[in-house]
């Protein structure tokens, strides 16, 4: 469900912004506002703007926590930025010889790595590279090219007797190599190359010997360096562990600080005069952000006493010029489905949370779908250990899944296929063929029946009216619909159908109102123009053809839900054929093909049915009610936890 929201006005003395942070918002999940977009049109306001003077401080810090390895948490206590800066800068002094020489073999790690990254394609050139810049009369190009270029090369080579090729390396997409042309011929063969789309590669001259054994130096250098590495961070480790518990609580002081000062983006700053006889201006800020309505009155309360701060709450109800944001609270068992919303798009404020209705409706259609007993308690007992160990809201829904496959299972008399085992409390499908097919449509009626209720529940939360009588899905869809319903239950169970007066009327004036919905809308509503602008024959050609295309999206919506049937026959016809594999009727089936047949079902159909089940909650019921077009409630303060690197 949509938490309710509260929109908390906080003003208070410019320089106490801080305090507040640190006593009172850390505490507390809120969602801040843009009060300079807010305040605009206001002239005696002005944006929150300071300088950061413990950033530098802040980043060496940060660095200090990585470099020192394992740190015990804070222990409490709260040090001012300005004591925290001085102890950073101790211990950046301590180690700023360590840090010159680490920057160092930085750089000379880089240098060795991009020397290895250019002479490796080349380490097969068994000649000293040296020798090569030494050539007078013959140039040289080191490069690659495309293996479909390369076959060119190759002819161009062969037919050409002053131009030698020499390969050194080769994978599946390029030939990396040099070649060898007379000074007098450069030009020419550059430019046939280059046609080639020859690629040349600039080595470095400052390796000796062949790239093989410069390759094999530049190794043993970068292990060396890494040693080296290596011995400096323990030295700066054993360094730092004197101080850590300082350094923990001046690093957690001064993200704090920095956390709270990114706050002033959001804030303005005022001017206030105290009296007329001081002529004296006091400035202060000001904050818009929302709480939920439990905590905002828990931070109320705590704020009552003092007097520094002063808090304005204000309803989301209300006609406030900031759209609330949505956040999302369900029970526990509920809140694996909210992935499933998620994905669809946050419900609006005023929208109805859709998680328990898509997650009593995803599971059973599942469970309806993907009927057996054994199969079920796989998916139960795999979906749990997963969501226990790996903490995937998926694996939560398959287990919950599961649940109701297992009880369909004993609907169907059905344990990992075998249909002997168990007596159906229900029906078996395979022995209803019919019976289950018009059952699932029956089901998918009721259901579009419960999403048109929803959408009208839905209307009168955002208050459209024309939306609430006038909408395919509203009272006018679910009166024409509701009815055409009631018919076909009344003609299957063989009572009589209402006379044929009233069928006109309770299914004609609905579809009217339909064709007519948006002059309708626009004068129940109050609008200026009750027709929209443009022809009006144009308008009814377009509304008529939209009214046929709602009558079809009543029939294809309706029968979409055989799918729900048709799986669970497919189901028990997939292990039928697996049963037949495995040599059922001998009396002494292959248990290794029933195993693995299970396997294969369950995977395979499992992953079709839960997508087609999502299929029909988004395009079916989900596309009648819900819009999705909530702001996402975003807590600025978030919980951090400190630990070794």
């Amino acid at each position: 469900m949509v938490e309710k929201m509260e929109l908390l006005h906080i003003t208070g003395p410019k320089d106490d912004i801080d305090r507040v942070m640190d006593e009172y918002l850390r505490k507390y999940e809120i969602h801040f506002e843009n009060a300079t977009a807010s305040l605009s049109s206001l002239t005696n306001v002005r944006p929150f703007v300071e300088t950061n003077v413990y950033k530098d401080a802040y980043v060496k810090a940060k660095n200090l926590w990585e470099y020192a390895g394992e740190i015990p948490h804070p222990d409490g206590t709260r040090m001012k930025p300005s004591e925290a800066e001085k102890i950073v800068e101790t211990m950046w002094t301590l180690l700023e010889e360590a840090l010159k020489q680490q920057e160092e073999l930085r750089e000379e790690r880089l240098q060795l790595e991009e020397l290895m990254r250019q002479i490796e394609p080349f380490r097969e050139l068994d000649y000293e590279f040296s020798k090569i810049l030494d050539f007078r009369f013959i140039a040289f190009r080191f490069g690659r090219i495309s293996r479909d270029y390369y076959q060119k090369l190759e002819r161009y080579i062969h037919e050409t007797d002053h131009v030698l090729f020499y390969e050194c390396h080769s994978d599946e997409n390029y030939v990396w190599g040099a070649y060898f042309v007379p000074e007098i011929y450069k030009s020419e063969v550059d430019a046939v190359c280059m046609s080639f789309h020859f690629e040349r590669i600039y080595l470095p001259d400052s390796f000796e010997g062949t790239p093989d054994s410069a390759y094999t130096e530049a190794v043993q250098h970068l292990q060396e360096n890494e040693q080296r590495g290596e011995k400096l961070r323990q030295q700066m480790q054993e360094t730092l562990a004197r101080h850590k518990k300082q350094l923990a609580t001046a690093y957690v002081s001064l993200e704090n600080y920095c956390e709270n000062f990114d706050v002033r983006k959001f804030a303005v700053c005022t001017k206030t005069r105290t009296t007329e006889d001081t002529k004296a201006d006091i400035e202060h800020y000001i904050l818009y952000g929302w709480m939920s309505e439990k905590d905002a009155k828990r931070f109320l309360k705590e704020v009552e006493r003092d007097d520094k701060i002063h808090v304005i709450l204000e309803d989301a109800t209300e006609d406030i010029h900031a759209t609330p944001p949505t956040k999302l609270k369900n029970p526990k068992i509920f809140a694996p489905f909210q992935m499933f919303v998620e994905m669809y798009g946050l419900p609006a404020y005023n929208e109805m949370d859709p998680t328990i209705f898509i997650a009593l409706t995803y599971t059973f259609m599942f469970g309806a779908m993907f009927g057996d007993v054994g199969q079920g308690l796989c998916l139960v007992i795999g979906g749990f250990l997963l969501y226990r160990f790996k903490k995937m809201n998926l694996a939560a829904i398959i287990s919950i899944a599961g649940v109701w496959s297992t009880f369909f299972g004993f609907m169907y008399g059905s344990i990992f296929g075998f249909e002997e085992v168990l007596e159906a409390v229900w029906m078996r499908p395979m022995d209803n063929i019919m019976t289950t097919l018009f059952i699932a449509i029956g089901f998918g009626m009721g259901l579009i029946l419960v999403a048109m209720i929803l959408n009208i529940i839905n209307a009168i939360r955002a208050k459209e009216l024309g939306r609430l009588l006038f909408n395919q899905s509203g009272l006018a869809g679910l009166l024409c619909y509701g009815c055409v319903v009631v018919c076909i239950a009344l003609f299957a169970t063989g009572h009589p159908l209402p006379a044929t007066g009233i069928l006109a009327v309770l299914i004609g004036l609905p579809l009217i109102a339909i064709l007519l919905k948006e002059p309708l809308s626009n004068l129940v509503e109050h609008k200026a123009h009750i027709f929209p602008e443009g022809s009006k024959v144009m308008f009814f050609v377009e509304a008529l053809v939209e009214l046929f295309d709602v009558v079809l999206s009543y029939a294809t919506n309706s029968i979409s839900f055989v799918r729900v049937g048709a799986f669970a026959l497919s189901h028990a016809g997939m292990m039928g054929v697996v049963l037949t594999l495995a040599g059922y009727e001998s009396g002494s089936p292959n248990m290794i093909v029933v195993v693995l047949g299970n396997i294969l079902v369950t995977g395979l159909e499992g992953l079709v049915v839960g997508i087609q089940v999502l299929r029909l909650e988004y395009y079916e019921m989900f596309s009648r009610f819900y819009q999705g077009t909530g702001k996402p409630f975003v807590t600025f303060f978030k919980k951090k936890e400190m630990g070794g690197k």
